[in-house]
């Protein structure tokens, strides 16, 4: 899949470092992928939570950061839209969200 705003995720790690190997690391597994439907994604990261048809929440750093991301199954799309703090997280809806 092509990871759209891949330059979000650095300005996060270059703010929080200890996000930068988890954050590294998924998206690696998410650029590799060839996932066809968020059930796809959910068999392959089994703590991701799936929100509806095309946006999943990644827990980060051991759930103390949460990654919104929106697929495009059928263009091969992931588009990122939320990462914050799990406190953040609390205050958005992650069904709507598009921080960027």
């Amino acid at each position: 899949m092509r990871v759209i705003a891949r330059n979000v995720l650095v300005a996060f790690w270059d703010r929080h470092p200890e996000t930068k190997v988890p954050l590294e690391r998924w998206h690696k597994l998410t650029r590799a992928a060839r996932w066809k439907s968020t059930n796809d994604v959910q068999s392959t990261v089994p703590k991701a939570k799936v929100l509806n048809h095309e946006r999943v929440r990644f827990e980060v750093a051991g759930g103390n950061y949460r990654l919104v991301v929106a697929f495009d199954f059928r263009r091969q799309i992931a588009f990122v839209k939320f990462i914050g703090t799990h406190a953040q997280y609390d205050s958005i809806d992650a069904v709507t969200v598009s921080q960027f």
